[in-house]
């Protein structure tokens, strides 16, 4: 321990200087979902910090990237930044810590960006690797992974006293191209400076405790306090360059006008060893552990990814080989593809309750594989030029009994259909590793309420957008009527309540945290609604089982209903609920009302998406997502008061 807190106020000697900031005495902890807040002494000079490490990958698993983020996240919450710390993060997660680390640097001053574990170089760019990500799929790599270019927009949009620092502890070998030294990314933000463990066309090395590059930062930060930062990367280039017998050799991009580039000075010989010495972890165990893919040659592996993908009925799928291939010999087939499947994209079949029929070789597969109770049938979309009016709600809706013993509403043509679920108890949380779903707690419903039975679909928002209530949804997240909206933020769900309330005179709402989550068991008390194991075909995710597409989620009826007749709870999409995000359940209400704070941009989302794995379909699952922002994997379902 203080060994590590020695670290830490070392390494607030040697930054300071050129983050402008001041070491603070102790290190913070810092949760795999939770962030730390900056000290209110320095308001005045922002700091803001996004860590990633990756190391569990289903084939190519890394010993050390965790703990290497883990470490440089106590490092810089440590110097006062507010840290975003990620371990084995999906691409959801990346996609989501990224768009937080941007919408937090708004507020100016200095920014950092870690990320250790599997990364390669396509075209000018590196992409970063989420974890659970197949390293031996390359179309699912290049569609899945987190570029570089990404990361360094979130960091380049204009803010006052702008400066940034990216360290990459990641491989940088192109498996597309033959291996050359080109420096990218092509445009570098000004006052950024990129550290990169590796050079183009190598692979980056991991020791007993830490990746090489960060175990040599992280001593070299220890063993010269006073060091400047161009100073300190040269050492911690020199000691990496001679733990790999010259291997790995880092490099610097940098667009500081007042900063050497790292990598070409002499580095005191004594002060390098006083580095080495200060740390038991310079052995190499894996030389090039954080590369990936097969290194043939450019014009082999370009066959061998057509060929995976050839017979493919995913434009995604053609265009990551655009991606990594722009000028390769099967691009003009590829392009031709991507217009031919988009413009016969199926339309939505009329549900039905007959068996589908064998999709034919190489046709697109159906769009209801899996529907198992017939949904009421979609009312006609009002025509763009002449809209139709919603229908004006009846004096009472009228309650039908389903299947599930529960009775379901409709409160006019174009509305959500409901489902009226009674009043009760249950045991909200989990104890799970996550302490977000802790401490589990019981909450009482005291009065029933309605929900809608599937998620609000494309045809019932564009009812609200016909109205001119709602903005439209982007054309590649509208094309089937029956699936569910999405790419909305929560403003765009609150402005879809409200314009529900006006047409119908009832009071709905977004569902709040404890009466979504009292929704989807169902009155169940196993992990998921259907037991404590996954099953096959029970939800929409990718390896929850068929039907399922990458480019977008299956239709809302497509997978059974929980046992109160509920349709696409978990997977899907990510659904919006009303309360504000706190990182624990600690003081969570036990009412099950909304858990608000005045100011609240940080809202919740449950239930996980097509995106996600299983592992995310559990009821218990939340996550965060800024209330102003749009997702394509984000839409929502209602809720009616019934008293």
């Amino acid at each position: 321990m203080w060994r590590k807190l020695l670290l830490v106020c070392m390494a607030g000697a040697i930054l300071a200087p050129w983050l402008g900031v001041e070491a603070q005495p102790a290190p913070r902890t810092v949760a795999a979902t939770a962030r730390v807040t900056a000290p209110s002494a320095h308001a005045d000079n922002p700091r803001v910090a996004l860590v990633i490490g990756n190391d569990d990958y289903p084939a190519g698993a890394l010993p050390n990237a965790a703990r290497d983020a883990r470490s440089m996240s106590d490092t810089l919450g440590a110097l006062g930044f507010d840290v975003i710390l990620r371990t084995n993060a999906t691409p959801q997660q990346m996609k989501q810590a990224l768009a937080d680390f941007g919408r937090r640097l708004r507020a100016g001053g200095t920014s950092v960006f870690y990320f250790g574990g599997h990364g390669f170089k396509a075209a000018n760019d590196a992409v970063l690797v989420p974890a659970g990500v197949d390293v031996g799929s390359p179309a699912l790599l290049l569609e899945s992974g987190m570029g570089l270019s990404s990361v360094l927009r979130a960091m380049s949009a204009p803010r006052p006293d702008k400066l940034n620092l990216v360290i990459l502890d990641t491989c940088l070998n192109d498996p597309f191209q033959a291996a050359d030294a080109t420096p990218f990314p092509a445009a570098l933000p000004d006052r950024t400076m990129i550290a990169y463990a590796a050079a183009p066309g190598g692979s980056a090395a991991d020791g007993k405790r830490h990746g090489v590059y960060t175990g040599a930062l992280l001593r070299t930060l220890a063993a010269a306090p006073s060091a400047d930062l161009a100073t300190m990367l040269r050492r911690v280039a020199a000691d990496v360059r001679e733990v790999t017998h010259g291997e790995q050799r880092p490099w610097v991009a940098s667009s500081l006008s007042d900063d050497a580039l790292p990598g070409s000075g002499r580095v005191d010989a004594a002060l390098l060893a006083d580095a080495r010495s200060n740390g038991t972890d310079e052995a190499v165990v894996t030389l090039h552990s954080r590369g990936i893919l097969p290194k043939d040659s450019s014009e082999q592996y370009e066959i061998t990814f057509w060929d995976s993908i050839k017979n493919s009925t995913y434009p995604s799928d053609y265009e990551a080989y655009l991606k990594a291939y722009p000028n390769g010999r099967f691009a003009p087939l590829a392009r031709a593809r991507i217009e031919r499947l988009r413009a016969f994209a199926p339309q939505t079949p009329a549900t039905t309750t007959q068996a589908p029929q064998a999709a034919s070789a190489g046709a697109p597969p159906q769009e209801h594989p899996r529907a198992i109770t017939p949904a009421p049938a979609p009312a006609p979309a009002p025509s763009a030029a002449a809209p139709a009016p919603v229908a004006p709600p009846s004096p009472q809706s009228k309650a039908v009994n389903n299947a599930s013993g529960t009775s379901e509403s409709k409160d006019c043509a174009a509305c959500p259909v409901m489902v009226a679920l009674p009043a009760g108890s249950f045991m909200m949380g989990s104890s799970t590793d996550d302490p977000s779903e802790k401490p589990v707690h019981r909450v009482t419903i005291g009065a029933p309420f309605a929900i809608g039975k599937y998620p609000v679909t494309v045809e019932q928002w564009d009812a609200c957008v016909d109205a001119k209530a709602c903005a439209r949804l982007s054309s590649e997240n509208s094309t089937t009527r029956n699936a569910p909206a999405r790419d909305l933020s929560w403003d765009d769900a609150q402005q879809y309540v409200k314009w529900l309330v006006k047409v119908t005179g009832k009071p709905y709402r977004l569902p709040t945290e404890a009466e979504w989550e009292y929704a989807d068991k169902g009155g169940t008390t196993t992990k998921y609604w259907w037991g404590d194991q996954m099953r096959k075909g029970s939800a929409n995710c990718k390896d929850c089982g068929d039907p399922w597409h990458t480019e977008g989620p299956e239709n809302v009826d497509a997978f059974a209903p929980n046992p109160w007749g509920l349709y696409g709870m978990n997977g899907g999409v990510w659904e919006w609920v009303s309360d504000c995000w706190h990182n624990s359940y600690q003081n969570a209400p036990a009412d099950g009302r909304t858990w608000d704070i005045p100011g609240c941009d940080m809202r919740v989302i449950r239930g996980g998406s097509w995106r996600e794995g299983a592992n995310y379909m559990l009821t218990s699952t939340r996550f965060k997502y800024s209330a102003t922002v749009r997702q394509s994997q984000n839409g929502f379902r209602v809720v009616r008061d019934l008293t």
